[in-house]
């Protein structure tokens, strides 16, 4: 498996999933400069654990799905690391570019940056053509 299919996997899913320690939780993320990125806690998706994976920059399974019928399309372990929203603002644009029903789009990334994590999933390095 390779990057590319990492990234045409990304684009066709409109969300993932993640082996979290506290189960497999579903999660709607961003493909963005080679990597997904999802924002948890704050008022946003619940996915207890992955800040402290993140934090360990830990390895976590990835699976992504077709949006059409379910079938999963790619399934990688990806490096966890939490990104510093203030030096990554096209990540965090990109993120709220693609959430919808946002109770407060106008205010939405100041409110990620007072109270939630913003997580860089990284296809892991051992992985051919990475």
């Amino acid at each position: 498996m390779n990057l590319p299919v990492i990234e045409e996997g990304a684009k066709k899913s409109g969300v993932l999933w993640l082996a979290l320690p506290s189960g497999v939780r579903l999660a709607w993320h961003v493909w963005h400069d080679g990597a997904l990125y999802v924002v948890a806690g704050g008022g946003e998706q619940s996915l207890p654990g992955l800040a402290e994976l993140a934090a360990g920059r830990s390895e976590i399974e990835v699976v992504l799905r077709s949006k059409d019928n379910g079938a999963e399309l790619v399934r990688f372990p990806a490096v966890a690391e939490v990104v510093d929203q203030a030096a990554a603002p096209e990540a965090v644009a990109a993120l709220a570019k693609e959430r919808l029903n946002a109770r407060d789009a106008a205010g939405l990334t100041a409110r990620w940056a007072e109270g939630s994590t913003v997580v860089r999933l990284t296809p892991a390095p051992d992985l051919p053509g990475t």
